[in-house]
């Protein structure tokens, strides 16, 4: 018979989560913003509150904080690996949402103190701005027809779909 050992409780992981919106124009031009705090170019969104929010409520807050869009519906494209700073593993969700309206994209209102510019970009150029692991997860997203499993912005052939 085997003997149980006590032993310490394993200890569970603290993930960072981020959240992020795929937001077209009427001509299918991607929506990309340029943060004050960091280098490049990225989409709306970021981390997710360690409050209970989900990453779908994290997704239209932070756009509605960004931008001053209220993105009400969303289909989830990817979830992504991704190290983050220090080298910890990050869970980065992706949703696109759809287009926006002429009149909502023209109340578009940034927030100055996270985000220094934005624009409509065609979806080539704005593959070419976003930081590489961005711009890998967006490719993606744009022609998901269900979610897709990334490591660092790309598939791993052990998952399929």
């Amino acid at each position: 018979m085997a003997q149980h050992q006590t032993s310490r409780p394993a200890q569970l992981p603290t993930v960072p989560i981020s959240c992020g919106a795929i937001l077209l124009d009427g001509q299918g031009k991607l929506l990309i913003v340029k943060p004050t705090y960091k280098s490049g170019w990225s989409i709306p969104g970021g981390s997710m509150e360690s409050d209970g929010e989900s990453p779908w409520q994290a997704c239209q807050r932070e756009v509605r904080e960004e931008v001053g869009l209220a993105v009400r519906r969303g289909r989830l494209v990817v979830v992504d690996t991704r190290p983050h700073e220090g080298r910890q593993m990050g869970l980065r969700f992706l949703f696109h949402c759809g287009t926006v309206a002429p009149a909502d994209a023209a109340r578009i209102r940034i927030d100055r103190h996270e985000i220094g510019e934005y624009r409509f970009a065609p979806l080539t150029e704005a593959l070419e701005l976003l930081r590489p692991a961005i711009s890998r997860r967006v490719a993606v997203g744009m022609q998901a027809r269900s979610c897709v499993y990334l490591e660092d912005g790309r598939r791993n052939p052990a998952v399929i779909g």
